[in-house]
């Protein structure tokens, strides 16, 4: 297994994600990030299960619920939607218009802890694009570095290091 600094430059990291990365080994790496936002980019780009990212973004962006306004539901029910999605429950066009609701939330709030938390519901619930984008704006909700190591911590009970592992290993077989 080549080393995370590698890995990561392969799949076009950003360079602070890079430097951080340093000679972390890649459990290591996975086990101490406290950024969700780069723990569901790097398993999308190691082509992660579709259904799993979604639902690690979705729990991330149930974080910044509460930053939406009493009575605001849109955000929630994009989340409820894309997690109704992962269960064979909802089509695709039902996420988008969840999705595009939530994004009227997002654009309507009052406050930037509201709208980041609207954009994040919103960014779960599009699955047919990147779903770490929910997972930057929840964690761009939060400031406490609590907040940003419980999402990192979500993302991990999702998507643990094995199968973390199988797809570096995958991803390095097709290299």
């Amino acid at each position: 297994m080549k080393s995370t600094k590698d890995i990561l430059t392969k799949l076009g990291a950003c360079a602070e994600a890079v430097k951080w990365a340093g000679r972390k080994t890649p459990k290591k790496a996975w086990e101490t990030c406290k950024q969700s936002d780069w723990l569901l980019w790097i398993a999308g780009k190691l082509n992660i299960d579709r259904k799993k990212l979604v639902l690690a973004a979705c729990a991330c962006a149930r974080t910044a619920l509460k930053y939406i306004p009493a009575g605001e539901d849109r955000p929630r029910i994009a989340i409820e939607t894309a997690e109704a999605w992962t269960r064979g429950e909802a089509t695709i066009e039902q996420v988008r218009t969840a999705t595009h609701a939530a994004h009227a939330a997002a654009h309507a709030a009052y406050t930037a802890h509201a709208a980041y938390a609207a954009y994040a519901a919103a960014q779960a619930a599009y699955v047919a694009d990147a779903a770490t984008y929910a997972a930057y704006a929840a964690y761009a909700a939060h400031s406490s570095l609590a907040a940003q190591k419980q999402m990192a911590d979500i993302v991990r009970e999702i998507i643990p290091f094995n199968v973390i592992k199988q797809a570096i290993a995958d991803y390095e077989g097709k290299a």
